[in-house]
C-alpha cells in the first residue's frame, strides 16, 4: 500500500474529524485574513527597485516629490480667457484643501505667466499688443470705471460718437461689433456663449502662433493624497476634484469642459474597467465551471465536495500568501486565479479516478483508497512540479510576479494536499451514489488506433509544426506599453490620447537629472540638436530674452493706460432700467453711424452689416425678460473682468530673474541640493512603442541618466521579459531534477518535456498569426499554463509507465478533458472583459489550453508509443482496470 492510498485510507476512516479539522483551518484562515488583509495598488512597486532605471527614477521621485503621483486636469474652453479664469478658478479652490491636495500647480499660468507673459512674445509682437491697447483706451476707459452690460454698451455709444464726429472710421470698430453681435444673437436665442475679450484687445491671432501664447486649453497638476488600501487609490480625490468643478459651474452647459487624466486617474479607471461585465463573466464562469464539472463526475454530491475542497483551499492559500508577502500587491492577487484553475485540476483528478475504481470495485471506502493509490502519485509529482515552477519566479526582478510566484507554490502545495485528504473525507461523508457504467470515453477507440497505427505521421506532423512555429516565433510581439492594456473609452485614457496628439501637450517626456542650473543649460543645449527632440525646458527657459526692449514698450504703454485701467471711481452695479436703456441708446447710434457709412468702400460696408446686426441684437435683448439681459451679463462681463485683471498685471511687468522667479515654481525645476531638472519633449508625435524607443535612445545617447514615461516603459518591458526568461530556466532545470528523481529514466523525462515544449511553442505561433501581442497582463496567464501543461504530461507519462494503454478512452483523459475545460470555462470568460488587458489574457488562456489539450491528448500518445513491460513505479501507482 503506497502512502498516498495509506493517507486517504485514514482520512476516511476519521473522514468527521478530517472535515472538521478542514473546515477549523478555513475559518481560522478567513479570520486571519479578515483582520490583517492589505492591498498595495501602487504599480511601481511591481519591479525591483535595484535596477539601475529604478534607481533613477526614485532619485527623481526623491528629488522633486511633487512630481508623483499627479492628477492632470484639462480644462478646456470657447476662448483663451474663459478657459485661463476656469483654471484659476479651480486651482484656487483645490488650494483651499491642502489635506487633500498638498500640491496645486498651474504648469501653463497663473500669476507669474499673467504678470510676465508679454515678455516670452518676440519683440514685434509685444509692440503690435501695446499699440492695440493705446488704440482701444477710449473703449477700455469706459468699461474700467463701468464693468457691467450698460457699461459695455455706453462704451459702445462713445466709441461711436468718436465716429460720429470724424474721429474714427466705423471700420475701426467692426471687431468688437461683430463679436458682440455674434455672442448677444446666441444669447438672444437661449444658447450659451460667452465673449473672448482678449481676441478683442491683443495680438493673438490663430494664423500668427507666435505672437500668441493663449491657448483654449489650460491644464492643473494636482498631487493628492491617496488611499492605497483601496483599489481605487485617487478615487476619493478625483470625486472632489469633479465636485469642485461643478460647484464653480465650470460645465459643459457653461461651455466649459473639465477632464482628468494622469497616473493616478488612469490608474483608479483601470481598476473601474476591470469591474465592468463582471457580474456578467462571474455568471458565466459559474456556469460553465458547474456544467463541466457535472459532465466530468456525474454527481450533485461530487460536485459539492469539489467546490467545498477549492474554496477551503482558497481561503487558506489566502492566509498564507498574506503571512509570506504581507501585503497583496495587483498582481499576486492573481493567485487566485492560478490556485482555481490547477486547484480544480487536483480535485477532478482525484474524482474521475474514484468514479472509475468505483465502478469497478463498488464499495465506496475501498474506491477512494484505490483512487488514492492510481492517482496519488501522479498527483504529488504534478504538485511538485508546478510549485517548482511558480517558485522560480521568486529570484527574478518582476516583485510583483516574484510574491505571485511563492503564493501560487504554496497554494499548489494546499491543493494537493486537501485533493488526498480533505476530499475523500468529504466524498465519504457525502456518500455518492454507485457508477453504473464504466467511466472513460469508448468514443474515442478508433483515434487510439489511428494513434497506434500513425504514430509516425503524427510525429512528422507534429515536427513539422513545430519548425514552422519556431520559424514564426521570432516575429512575436511583446508590447511593454501598459496604456495599451486599458480601456480607450474612459475618460484618463480618451484625454490622454487628446493630449498626445500635439508634441507640446504630449505625457512622453524624459526628465534628465543635472547638478545645478549651468549644467542644466549645457545639456539642453546638446540635446536640442538632437533629430528626434522638440522642445527642451530648463528653469533658464522662464527668464524672457530681450527683456530690456520689452519692458520700455510696456513700461510706456502702462504710464498711458495707468488711469485708464485704474480709474478713480467705479460705477454701482446697474439695475435693469438702466441696461434697457443703454442698450436702446447704443442701437439708435449704431442704425444712426450704419446709415451714414460708405457703402462703396468694402471695408466700411462690412462695418455697417454688422453694426446693424449688432443693432438688431440690442433691439431684441431690450424686450426680452430680465432673465435674458441678465444672460447677456454672464456672457459678456466675466470675461471683461478677466481681461482687465490680466492686464493690470501685464502692464506691471518687472525685469525677470532666476531669483524673482516664484519659489514653487522654482522647485519644479531645482531641487533642494541644487540638482536642476530637464525637461525634454519629442519633436513629432510619439505614442507608438517604437517612436518612444527611438526618442529614448536618441536622448540616451547625450545623457544615459534619464528617466520617463517612454525609458519606463522600454525598460519595464525588458525586465519583464526578462524574468519571464530566466524563471522558464529556472523552472525548466527545477522540473527536469524532480521527473528526473521520480521516474529515473532519462526517455520518460523528455516525453513529459517535449509536449510542453510544443505546447509552447503552437501557442506563441498562433499569437503571432492572429496578431495577439503578448503585454504585462496576458503574460501573467503563461504560469498557470505552465503548470496545466506539467500536470497533464505527467499523468500520462506515469499512467503509460504503468502500462496503461488505450489511453483516450480511460478515466485519465475523462478526467483531463473536462479538467482543461472546466479551466478554460472560468478564465475563458475573462475575453469578454471591457478590459483590454484582460481580455487579452482570456484570450491567450483559451488559445494555451486548447494547444495544451492538443498536444496532451494527441501528439503525447504518439509520442510515447506502446508502454513498457516492466516498470519500477508500476506497482501502486496505477489500477489497470
Amino acid at each position: 500500500m503506497s502512502i498516498i492510498e495509506r493517507i486517504v485510507a485514514f482520512c476516511c476512516r476519521h473522514a468527521i474529524a478530517v472535515v472538521v479539522l478542514g473546515l477549523l483551518a478555513a475559518a481560522a484562515s478567513i479570520g486571519y485574513t479578515a483582520t490583517n488583509f492589505a492591498m498595495n495598488t501602487d504599480s511601481s512597486t511591481l519591479i525591483s527597485p535595484d535596477l539601475p532605471w529604478r534607481k533613477t527614477m526614485a532619485r527623481f521621485d526623491a528629488l522633486f516629490p511633487q512630481r508623483n503621483n499627479l492628477v492632470l486636469v484639462v480644462i478646456d474652453a470657447a476662448s483663451p480667457d474663459r478657459a485661463n479664469t476656469a483654471a484659476n478658478q479651480l486651482a484656487a479652490k483645490l488650494s483651499s484643501n491642502p489635506k487633500l491636495f498638498p500640491a496645486v500647480h498651474r504648469p501653463d499660468g497663473g500669476p507669474y505667466f499673467e504678470k510676465n507673459g508679454l515678455l516670452f512674445l518676440p519683440e514685434k509682437c509685444v509692440q503690435d499688443a501695446m499699440g492695440k491697447l493705446v488704440q482701444a483706451q477710449p473703449f477700455l476707459g469706459a468699461l474700467s470705471s463701468d464693468p457691467s452690460l450698460r457699461g459695455v454698451m455706453d462704451s459702445m455709444s462713445t466709441a461711436l460718437m468718436g465716429v460720429a464726429h470724424g474721429q474714427a472710421k466705423l471700420s475701426q470698430i467692426d471687431g468688437p461689433m461683430a463679436a458682440i453681435a455674434d455672442t448677444l444673437e446666441k444669447t438672444n436665442a437661449g444658447q450659451k456663449s460667452y465673449l473672448s475679450w482678449r481676441s478683442l484687445f491683443s495680438s493673438d491671432d490663430s494664423n500668427n502662433k507666435e505672437c500668441s501664447f493663449a491657448r483654449t486649453r489650460t491644464f492643473i497638476e494636482v498631487q493628492p493624497v491617496l488611499d492605497y488600501t483601496s483599489i481605487m487609490p485617487g478615487e476619493v480625490a478625483s470625486k472632489a476634484i469633479r465636485e469642485a468643478a461643478k460647484s464653480l459651474e465650470l460645465t459643459p452647459d457653461n461651455g466649459i469642459t473639465v477632464r482628468l487624466t494622469g497616473p493616478v486617474p488612469m490608474a483608479d479607471e483601470e481598476f473601474a474597467s476591470l469591474q465592468e461585465n463582471a457580474g456578467l463573466m462571474g455568471l458565466a464562469m459559474l456556469l460553465m465551471v458547474t456544467a463541466c464539472l457535472w459532465f466530468a463526475v456525474h454527481s450533485v454530491r461530487i460536485i459539492l465536495c469539489i467546490l467545498a475542497t477549492l474554496v477551503t483551499g482558497l481561503v487558506t492559500t489566502m492566509a498564507l500568501g498574506l503571512a509570506v508577502v504581507h501585503v497583496f500587491n495587483i498582481i499576486s492577487i492573481a493567485f487566485i486565479a492560478l490556485f482555481v484553475g490547477l486547484g480544480v485540476d487536483f480535485a477532478i483528478q482525484f474524482s474521475v479516478r474514484y468514479r472509475a475504481e468505483r465502478h469497478a470495485v463498488g464499495d465506496l471506502t475501498k474506491a477512494l483508497s484505490c483512487a488514492g493509490r492510481g492517482v496519488g502519485t501522479p498527483l504529488a509529482l504534478a504538485a511538485a512540479a508546478t510549485a517548482a515552477g511558480f517558485f522560480s519566479f521568486i529570484p527574478t526582478d518582476y516583485v510583483g510576479v516574484a510574491e505571485l510566484g511563492k503564493i501560487a507554490g504554496l497554494g499548489m502545495i494546499v491543493a494537493f494536499v486537501l485533493a488526498i485528504t480533505f476530499l475523500p473525507a468529504l466524498i465519504k461523508l457525502m456518500k455518492p451514489s454507485g457508477e453504473a457504467e464504466r467511466v472513460g470515453f469508448a468514443i474515442f477507440a478508433p483515434v487510439d488506433r489511428f494513434l497506434h497505427h500513425e504514430r509516425k505521421k503524427v510525429l512528422r506532423w507534429a515536427g513539422i509544426a513545430a519548425l514552422i512555429g519556431i520559424a514564426i516565433l521570432p516575429f512575436l510581439q511583446f508590447n511593454p506599453n501598459p496604456l495599451d492594456l486599458r480601456s480607450p473609452k474612459v475618460e484618463s485614457m480618451s484625454t490622454l490620447h487628446d493630449l498626445m496628439k500635439d508634441p507640446d501637450t504630449s505625457p512622453n517626456t524624459i526628465d534628465v537629472l543635472a547638478p545645478n542650473l549651468k549644467e542644466a543649460d549645457r545639456i539642453a543645449d546638446k540635446l536640442s540638436k538632437r533629430p528626434l527632440v522638440g522642445t527642451v525646458l530648463t528653469l533658464t527657459t522662464f527668464i524672457p530674452q530681450d527683456q530690456e526692449k520689452k519692458l520700455a514698450l510696456i513700461q510706456d504703454t502702462s504710464f498711458l493706460m495707468d488711469s485708464t485701467l485704474n480709474p478713480i471711481e467705479v460705477k454701482p452695479e446697474p439695475n435693469d432700467a438702466e441696461n434697457i436703456a443703454s442698450l436702446k441708446a447704443a442701437s439708435t447710434a449704431l442704425h444712426e453711424m450704419a446709415s451714414k457709412a460708405d457703402k462703396k468702400n468694402d471695408l466700411e460696408h462690412k462695418a455697417a452689416s454688422d453694426a446693424e446686426r449688432l443693432a438688431k441684437a440690442l433691439d431684441t435683448l431690450a424686450t426680452l425678460p430680465k432673465s435674458a439681459r441678465d444672460g447677456a451679463t454672464r456672457a459678456l462681463i466675466p470675461g471683461l473682468n478677466a481681461l482687465l485683471s490680466e492686464l493690470r498685471s501685464a502692464l506691471q511687468a518687472g525685469p525677470v530673474t532666476i531669483a524673482s522667479i516664484p519659489p514653487a515654481m522654482k522647485a519644479e525645476w531645482i531641487a533642494k541640493d541644487g540638482t536642476a531638472r530637464i525637461q525634454v519633449f519629442p519633436k513629432k508625435f510619439a505614442n507608438d512603442n517604437k517612436s518612444l524607443k527611438r526618442f529614448s535612445k536618441d536622448v540616451m545617447a547625450v545623457t544615459p541618466n534619464a528617466t520617463g514615461a517612454p525609458i519606463t516603459i522600454e525598460e519595464s518591458g525588458q525586465t519583464i521579459v526578462h524574468a519571464f526568461i530566466q524563471a522558464g530556466i529556472w523552472s525548466f532545470i527545477a522540473i527536469t531534477i524532480i521527473l528526473a528523481f521520480v521516474l529515473k529514466n532519462r526517455r520518460d523525462v523528455l516525453m513529459t518535456i517535449i509536449p510542453l515544449l510544443l505546447t509552447a511553442i503552437l501557442t506563441l505561433a498562433t499569437c503571432r498569426i492572429i496578431g495577439l501581442e503578448l503585454n504585462f497582463a496576458n503574460i501573467i496567464a503563461l504560469p498557470l499554463l505552465f503548470g496545466i501543461g506539467v500536470a497533464f504530461n505527467i499523468y500520462f507519462v506515469v499512467a503509460w509507465r504503468a502500462g496503461a494503454k488505450n489511453l483516450l478512452q480511460s478515466s485519465l483523459t475523462r478526467a483531463v478533458i473536462f479538467s482543461a475545460l472546466t479551466t478554460a470555462s472560468g478564465f475563458g470568460s475573462l475575453w469578454i472583459s471591457s478590459h483590454p488587458g484582460t481580455a487579452s489574457m482570456g484570450e491567450l488562456l483559451i488559445i494555451s489550453l486548447a494547444w495544451t489539450l492538443f498536444t496532451t491528448l494527441f501528439f503525447l500518445p504518439a509520442l510515447l508509443g506502446n508502454p513498457p513491460e516492466k516498470d519500477p513505479l508500476k506497482k501502486g501507482l496505477v489500477n489497470k482496470k
